[in-house]
């Protein structure tokens, strides 16, 4: 996976090292000597992830990864720490200051490629969704005053997977201070639990007895309610095979046996909050998709939806034989509504409209907002006769019962007029069908409106 990795250090003959290994694993690869320097180099080339001595001279590493906490250039990106010095303290003093992981020199190769992998994996898919955000921002479809990083959330749900009755009780006791804790010794039960159970974070041992941990992860991630699920797992020390099959299996963070409460704390709180931030994004993600092809005032879809839509639609028709209708309506003189009664009657009339359309239709008919007061229904395997009962019943629907509004009288007439053709495989496209469409339209408005004509 190519990324830019930036190394940090003091100890030229390390950095040079460090450098010369991950380039040879095709990492671009920039190097600072201290902390300014580092930080500096991260706004003028900003990495994918750093690698960050602790005992940077100058400005140490701490300082340094606090610094780019605080910073929004630098918020998301990856910082694993290298240090002579992995006491409890030292590891949980790192973690705390922002670090993803922190490792202990003289380094592992295979650890120390296997945590890059991970942890720029998971940076370049969370890139993405950010990148999202900022376009739907410039194009006015998000609301520029939400945050960029949510403030931590409290609480969060775990699910706890250890066979090991003892280590298992101990942890979900610590854990409950903060989480709802889900503890299950069965693995197979446990595959059912997570995927009914909504959980911010699966905590699984590796030491388990009666299960393959490792295998239960993989599970995890081939599933689609566990995919985006982070997952710590829990492993012995001296085990640095299991811990690089682990990351990439797909696991998001790992803790060393007997396991260190502090430490656990953090990094179950870092995985949470990333999670949430996660879930946040996609939730605006999912939400752009929704305006990008909603109209906001009716909640019905909007023009360019219906285009591509009424391609596949056509497309399908024509494989299949079946054929495709397609109804358009206008309102009859809606200009003297928003003349008479103003633009927020308008609207009014407007949803209630939609409304009336979404009420008549079935669920796989496409209704659509097509601009001012025109709308149309797409009907998928319906012929022309089919099409123009389900017009009528549009119209009668419409012009048999007032719209209530707020005016004076507290409701007004309304009525509309409805073009409709079908295609039948052959001879023509999407614009040529809505063009057919919209010269019956024009002959029923030209008949004294009310009233529907198909072609």
């Amino acid at each position: 996976m190519p990324a830019r990795v930036l190394i940090v250090d003091g100890d030229q003959a390390a950095l040079a090292a460090l450098k010369a290994r991950l380039s040879a694993e095709y990492f671009e690869v920039s190097t600072a000597s201290d902390g300014v320097q580092a930080l500096e180099r991260m706004k003028s080339d900003p990495p994918d992830i750093v690698l960050l001595d602790v005992m940077s001279p100058g400005t140490d590493g701490y300082e340094v990864c606090a610094r780019m906490r605080n910073d929004p250039d630098s918020l998301h990106v990856p910082v694993v720490m290298l240090s002579d010095e992995t006491g409890p303290e030292d590891l949980v003093r790192g973690l705390q200051a922002g670090a993803d992981d922190y490792l202990e020199k003289p380094l592992e190769d295979a650890v120390v490629l296997a945590c890059i992998r991970s942890l720029v994996r998971s940076k370049l898919m969370m890139d993405e969704f950010r990148r999202r955000e900022r376009t739907s921002r410039r194009l006015g479809v998000m609301d520029t005053g939400k945050n960029a990083v949510d403030p931590d959330v409290p609480g969060g749900r775990i699910l706890l997977i250890d066979d090991a009755e003892g280590d298992a009780g101990e942890i979900s006791l610590a854990l409950a201070s903060a989480y709802q804790v889900t503890a299950e010794r069965d693995p197979d039960r446990a595959m059912a639990v997570a995927r009914d159970g909504g959980f911010d974070l699966i905590i699984v041992s590796l030491m388990m007895e009666r299960s393959d941990g490792l295998r239960l992860c993989s599970h995890f991630r081939a599933v689609s309610e566990t995919r985006q699920t982070p997952i710590l797992v829990m492993i012995e020390t001296g085990s640095p095979n299991m811990l690089v099959r682990a990351l990439d299996i797909g696991v998001d963070a790992y803790l060393k046996k007997p396991v260190n409460t502090e430490e656990m704390m953090v990094r179950v709180r870092t995985q949470i909050r990333r999670k949430m931030y996660q879930d946040r994004l996609r939730a605006n993600y999912e939400a752009d998709l929704a305006l990008a092809v909603t109209d906001c005032l009716t909640g019905l879809h909007n023009r360019r939806y219906m285009v591509g839509h009424l391609d596949t639609l056509m497309e399908r028709g024509r494989e299949s034989g079946r054929p495709v209708a397609l109804l358009i309506m206008d309102i009859d003189h809606f200009k003297d509504v928003n003349d008479s009664y103003g633009h927020a009657v308008g609207d009014e009339v407007l949803r209630e409209f939609a409304e009336r359309i979404k009420r008549n239709v079935r669920g796989i008919d496409l209704a659509v907002r097509y601009g001012g007061e025109e709308f149309v229904v797409v009907l998928p395997e319906t012929d022309l006769e089919a099409a123009r009962v389900v017009a009528e019943r549009l119209r009668r629907n419409v012009s048999e019962k007032p719209f209530e509004v707020s005016t004076e009288e507290g409701r007004i007439t309304v009525t509309v007029s409805i073009g409709g053709t079908v295609y039948r495989g052959t001879g023509i496209d999407a614009d040529g069908l809505l063009r057919r469409a919209d010269e019956a339209l024009y002959a029923a408005k030209n008949r004294g409106r009310n009233r529907v004509v198909t072609v």
